[in-house]
């Protein structure tokens, strides 16, 4: 089958029974009168139908990018004709290449795999949210047992990486969460005060900004900024440990990954959850009180006087209690994602977003949850 101006151009095709062969010769470097594969081979299949296709280059000499084009045009155009492709005698290097240039992420190979129909589908979420709750309970359930050895003082950690991210979980974290909390409260304080202006009841913006603030405010948006803060930020650590084997290296040297990473994490959060929530409570009252001084007739200390009748304590340490929760929720959701990234940097991206996800869902979750209970118990 081969032809005077394609064996000039150092290729030959030849068939095997139901196999077409390339033979390739002399030098395969980029030169402007190489033959176009598609062109060639669509001529050898008019010819006759094949089922495979393979390369052979006994007597290929020097080679650059010009063969490493044309063999992978050829392996996607065989591919593409429903052919197997074989490598044949392709130098090593040449068959690694080919090898890395069709390595695709395992989420693209999930978006070209559609479902057959509407009922595969909902086949499919039901049985993935399975699984995804059935790892959640057992990562809880070692994580349970984790923290047991802790308070029995068999924990495998470094007390200087807790201390650290005490630290980075708790004091690197005030600004911003003054920041927004203090902009909160003069939201709601303005947004009250000229509702309330309309009835002379000015002085009862500083019930709503406190009953506002100490009850859910503080809680939510706390965890709200946490969860994008911190939960990201242990999901990108311990996915990009994943990424480099770290966390198997841990495995290996007998060290628990849930005691030496995880319980760190939750505890750290646990710890200043609620001691950002009682710096959100008060900035958040401040900045109320800027806004109700400085726009109605309540003096700072009407504004005080009237939370403190307004706000009790039920209020103020449900708020905080609700913050302990919420800080279990976004270490869980960071270091599940995070133990449970893929293996390269795109893995890590969606660990990190992921964990985001997860943590704000739950925490609304949570909270539309507390709220009916503490309805129910009086609080």
């Amino acid at each position: 089958m081969g032809n005077d101006p394609l064996v000039q151009a150092g290729l030959d095709i030849r068939s095997d029974d139901s196999e077409l062969v390339l033979v390739f010769s002399g030098d395969w470097v980029l030169r402007a009168d190489r033959p176009n594969y598609r062109t060639i081979l669509e001529s050898a299949k008019q010819a006759r139908h094949y089922s495979s296709l393979r390369f052979e280059v006994h007597d290929l000499k020097a080679w650059d990018t010009a063969f490493l084009t044309f063999v992978r045009g050829a392996w996607d155009w065989a591919e593409h004709n429903e052919m197997d492709c074989r490598f044949g005698d392709l130098p090593e290097g040449v068959q690694n290449m080919i090898r890395l240039s069709r390595a695709v992420p395992e989420w693209k190979h999930a978006v070209k795999a559609k479902p057959a129909d509407f009922f595969t589908q909902v086949g499919e979420d039901a049985i993935q949210v399975y699984h995804g709750f059935d790892g959640y309970f057992s990562f809880i359930g070692q994580l349970l047992i984790a923290l047991f050895a802790f308070v029995r003082g068999q924990a495998q950690l470094r007390w200087k990486d807790f201390l650290f991210l005490l630290q980075s979980t708790g004091p690197m974290a005030l600004m911003i969460v003054s920041l927004l909390s203090f902009l909160t409260g003069l939201i709601i304080a303005f947004i009250g005060v000229i509702q309330l202006q309309k009835f002379a009841a000015d002085i009862y913006v500083a019930d709503l900004v406190g009953l506002a603030v100490t009850r859910e405010l503080a809680a939510v948006m706390t965890g709200v900024i946490m969860a994008g803060r911190t939960g990201a930020a242990f999901a990108a650590q311990i996915g990009s440990m994943q990424v480099n084997e770290e966390v198997d290296a841990l495995t290996s040297f007998g060290i628990s990954p849930m005691q030496f990473l995880v319980v760190p994490r939750v505890i750290a959060l646990v710890i200043m959850m609620p001691l950002l929530c009682i710096c959100a409570d008060f900035v958040g009252i401040l900045g109320g009180m800027v806004v109700a001084v400085a726009i109605s007739e309540v003096s700072i200390v009407q504004y005080f006087n009237q939370v403190e009748q307004a706000v009790g304590l039920s209020d103020f340490f449900g708020g905080i209690f609700k913050s302990g929760v919420f800080g279990v929720i976004i270490a869980l959701a960071g270091c599940y994602r995070g133990l449970n990234c893929g293996r390269d940097a795109t893995a890590v991206g969606l660990a990190a977003t992921s964990a985001v996800v997860t943590a704000i869902t739950w925490i609304v979750i949570s909270d539309a949850a507390f709220a009916v209970l503490f309805h129910i118990l009086g609080i």
